[in-house]
């Protein structure tokens, strides 16, 4: 096949009836608990879905990759998911046999040969089942369809594909199983007692990281220029920055992250937007939007700085500083430099403001910082 025959082959796929082209799509490597499907199609399987990891995902591009895949699954609108059988994978190989050689890098193409290897292997004994598969979302803007599309959602805000709030992730936490994260991968909680004894007798440890929904990020993703101390301090879903230092303490939740060089050293939970050049200390705390049912995002803007073990439940504009110890709820009475008398939430998203606590008084005021205060990150620190 010469690439014009590939692509008349891409434009016969697409204009086949109810062909929609995916806004994300994305082969990877799925693991369940011990049953496992037999048929093709995953769509409503009751098979337990402990991870899906796609090494690379694809954002309203790639969309010839997309119609091949597309074709040999039988996919066509909407969202699905999908065993690939070495037979598939290869006639997709075979399919993007024209780009080889070219002098470009083709990841999906990298990734398929991986897959093709993976499939021609033995089986790892005590590990969980794993199937390649590929995973197709029509529409980003609606509620995930099922774990794998919530993984791929997860991969591309980690990947740096869609920043925080920028698809939907609607009822994800009904959607995912609670999960065994160890260093060997992750396995059902059901089913991991048996396993780890069968590993003790073999003299092997499966060593348990953590029990929960969210794996790590950095067992998934490694985002390029960004510098994490503890890894398990950040979920999967998190978006990092280039530029972004997560020192020990700092910790960084789904769906929220940086939007260019920052210093965390306290916690962004989930929903939170940092701004370029913005500072949360150590022991700092952001309100996120899942405790409470609370639907108010907070945002930090730029060259911000929230001092250590400040508190923060309002957003803020450009050149902010929160004095440390001090949190600013929405409901925090704060004193006006005038003398008046406000509720927090109605300067929320304003530039230029130091918040503090009166250190005679015991009130919490704003005062107009006018360029003065804070002298912002450390150049060298964030050239990562």
């Amino acid at each position: 096949m010469s690439i014009d025959a590939f692509q008349h082959t891409v434009r016969e796929i697409e204009a086949r009836p109810g062909y929609q082209r995916p806004a994300a799509f994305a082969v990877g490597i799925a693991t369940y608990g011990i049953t496992v499907p037999e048929h093709c199609s995953l769509i409503g399987s009751p098979a337990r879905i402990l991870d899906t990891w796609y090494p690379v995902v694809n954002l309203a591009e790639n969309v010839g990759s997309a119609a091949i895949l597309a074709q040999l699954c039988g996919w066509t609108h909407g969202a699905g998911t999908f065993d690939l059988s070495l037979e598939q994978v290869e006639a997709a190989l075979v399919a993007f046999a024209p780009f080889e050689g070219d002098g470009k890098r083709h990841a999906n193409i990298e990734v398929l040969r991986s897959m093709a290897e993976l499939l021609r292997s033995a089986p790892r004994v005590l590990s969980s089942p794993r199937r390649v598969v590929v995973t197709f979302i029509a529409d980003l803007a609606a509620k995930p369809h099922d774990a794998h599309d919530v993984y791929l959602r997860l991969h591309l805000l980690s990947q740096r594909k869609v920043k925080p709030h920028g698809q939907s992730l609607e009822g994800i936490f009904g959607l995912l199983n609670n999960t065994v994260w160890t260093e060997r991968g992750p396995y059902d909680p059901e089913t991991f007692d048996a396993i780890r004894l069968r590993l003790r007798a073999q003299g092997r440890i499966a060593t348990v990281i953590g029990v929960d929904k969210f794996p790590r990020m950095t067992d998934y993703v490694l985002p390029t220029g960004v510098r994490i101390a503890n890894a398990d301090r950040v979920r999967l879903g998190a978006h990092l920055a280039e530029g972004t230092t997560v020192m020990h303490e700092g910790f960084c939740n789904f769906n929220a992250g940086t939007l260019g060089k920052s210093m965390v050293e306290g916690r962004i939970s989930a929903g939170v937007l940092v701004g370029n050049g913005s500072d949360i200390g150590g022991g700092a705390s952001i309100m996120g939007t899942l405790s409470g049912g609370g639907k108010e995002v907070v945002r930090i803007g730029e060259r911000c700085l929230l001092g250590a073990n400040s508190g923060l439940g309002i957003s803020l504009g450009d050149d902010c500083t929160i004095e440390a110890g001090l949190y600013v709820t929405a409901a925090t009475k704060i004193r006006l430099p005038d003398g008046g008398i406000v509720k927090a939430a109605a300067l929320s998203g304003r530039n230029d403001m130091l918040l503090r606590r009166n250190s005679q008084s015991g009130a919490v005021e704003v005062l107009h910082k006018q360029g003065g205060g804070w002298s912002g990150l450390n150049a060298a620190l964030h050239s990562n």
